[in-house]
């Protein structure tokens, strides 16, 4: 699942590409994809110019002309891409096409169809019922030390499960999770209300870090994950436990280890973390 780094990678180039730039036909393939699909909505984006490209968490925020924003989420699968309208050729899972002026078609393609797009006509796209309930932005000042033991003092889920839980900090995936408990030698396990100040602080520091290395890398690509242009990320080579199970830590070479916390695999060193 694309995680904060590859949609700000994403943001990024939409960014680069799309601003000012006018849609001039959308085209759907498909009449659900997580949700059903409000065709008369995203069909009323015709001749609305693109004003600016933000990110919420793991959501795109494509801000238009008369207070309308279109909110996409990737899903498991999804990829937003950059083409030349005139080199264009569908292929399968090309399931909405933005036809943009200046030569260029911004394609969704989504194999297992569990993202979506949704357009919102409120003033504050903020307030829109997928972002309303959204914790911090990590990478912003908001995300501290002093926060986030506020959070994890008031619960003894693991660890893992409270930096994931999007009302508390927003965007930090599985992959993610696993690096930064490395990062900073905190067992995943870890009841959260056991997590000492200085911990936390040391926990906080390493979501910044790696999230920071990850979108300086484009994102990480373990399988269907692409950038704009169509590129994996390249964060996959810097992974010190994600998908490592069994080979030996980079600092220690203990064996790593890995469990399901949530529904989710894990990776961790137990010697390197506590």
């Amino acid at each position: 699942m694309p995680e904060l780094p590859e949609v700000e990678t994403v943001k990024r180039g939409l960014t680069k590409n799309i601003i000012s730039k006018k849609i001039k036909s959308v085209q759907i393939n498909t009449d659900k994809l997580r949700y059903p699909i409000d065709k008369a909505q995203l069909l009323s984006l015709k001749n609305k110019v693109i004003k600016d490209i933000q990110r919420r968490g793991k959501h795109l925020i494509i801000i238009l002309e008369d207070n309308l924003q279109l909110i996409i989420h990737l899903g498991m699968s999804g990829v937003v891409k950059i083409v030349n309208t005139s080199e264009y050729n569908k292929i399968k899972h090309d399931h909405i096409i933005l036809e943009l002026s200046d030569d260029l078609n911004l394609v969704y393609n989504d194999p297992r169809k569990f993202g979506y797009w949704l357009v919102n006509t409120n003033k504050m796209p903020l307030e829109h019922k997928v972002l309303a309930a959204h914790g911090v932005e990590p990478l912003t000042d908001d995300f501290n030390a002093e926060y986030l033991i506020s959070k994890l003092k008031k619960t003894t889920r693991k660890i893992k499960q409270t930096i994931m839980d999007n009302s508390i900090v927003v965007g930090v995936g599985n992959i993610y999770a696993s690096e930064a408990l490395f990062d900073s030698n905190i067992l995943p396990t870890r009841a959260s209300n056991t997590i000492t100040k200085k911990e936390a602080e040391r926990l906080v520091t390493s979501i910044k870090k790696i999230l920071d290395k990850a979108i300086a890398e484009g994102g990480t690509t373990l399988k269907d994950y692409k950038n704009t242009e169509g590129k994996p990320g390249y964060f996959t080579q810097q992974l010190n436990v994600y998908g490592r199970a069994n080979q030996n830590c980079y600092i220690c070479s203990t064996k790593i280890e890995s469990l399901v916390i949530a529904q989710r695999n894990t990776f961790f060193c137990k010697k390197c973390q506590r």
